[in-house]
């Protein structure tokens, strides 16, 4: 069975706290978010942007989260206002976060992996399959 894969990286910069953290995690500081994302599919899908049955995803709907906050992305916020209370903060559940808001996007049957890191030597990843 063929099966396709994509990945693609993007970075957005955002301000967050860890709310109850004690140490300097538990302040406002910001980041430059690196994120990964990786989708597989056996079978070639069309977009919001493209009719076609062409492609596993488009690349632009999985960089949604680059977007500017007033666009519905996460550059340039305080993600503890943005992200629902279900979310803390943490490179763990940001990662998770786009995961969920990425894999609505999607055409059922496409797997997806979501990558964060807020340093360059540290990544937190998060899939569901």
């Amino acid at each position: 069975m063929p099966r396709w894969k994509l990945s693609t990286e993007f970075t957005f910069d955002s301000a967050h706290y860890i709310k109850d953290y004690n140490g300097p995690c538990g302040r406002m500081h910001g980041h430059t978010y690196r994120v990964k994302i990786e989708v597989t599919s056996s079978q070639l899908h069309s977009s919001e942007y493209c009719p076609h049955s062409v492609m596993v995803a488009d690349f632009k709907s999985l960089r949604w989260a680059k977007k500017d906050v007033t666009q519905g992305g996460l550059d340039h916020c305080v993600l503890n206002d943005v992200l629902p209370p279900e979310y803390e903060t943490t490179a763990e559940m940001i990662a998770k976060y786009i995961y969920d808001e990425t894999k609505r996007r999607l055409p059922t049957g496409v797997k997806l992996k979501v990558a964060v890191s807020e340093t360059p030597n540290s990544w937190a990843e998060y899939e569901d399959d």
